[in-house]
């Protein structure tokens, strides 16, 4: 199951223009769905790119495949940064159906957590390359 950067980019950006199409539709009050409906295409998006991201862990675990473990580390930050957006959507979809009536600095925080755990993964990835 390996795709190709093209085909990569090809998918994102039509899930992109299609979680856009369907959000602008909701906005203008042109269609009366649910705010869940109107996140499918991200759905449908985050669980393509989970579905392959445990793949890849679970051949990762094979005995011997990966020595120093760099690299699992590296699926299990994936991983988590995936749970966290979901997360983020979830409690965002949430709110804006008045399912609850939780603060937004409540719904905000795993994407805070996303973000802080991007810059310091950028940090560290920027200063392991740094030449001494």
């Amino acid at each position: 199951m390996r795709m190709s950067l093209a085909q990569r980019v090809l998918m994102t950006w039509l899930f992109t223009l299609l979680f856009l199409i369907v959000l602008v539709l909701k906005l203008d009050d042109k269609a009366p769905w649910n705010w869940f409906l109107v996140f499918i295409p991200l759905w449908i998006f985050d669980a393509i790119l989970l579905v392959v991201l445990i793949v890849k862990i679970i051949g990762r675990c094979k005995s011997g495949y990966d020595r120093n473990g760099s690299n699992l580390k590296k699926k299990i930050w994936y991983l988590c940064a995936m749970l966290l957006k979901l997360g983020f959507l979830l409690a965002l979809c949430a709110r804006l159906e008045q399912f609850t009536q939780m603060e937004l600095t409540f719904v905000f925080i795993p994407l805070w957590l996303l973000l802080i755990g991007a810059m310091v993964d950028i940090g560290y990835n920027i200063y392991s390359m740094r030449p001494d």
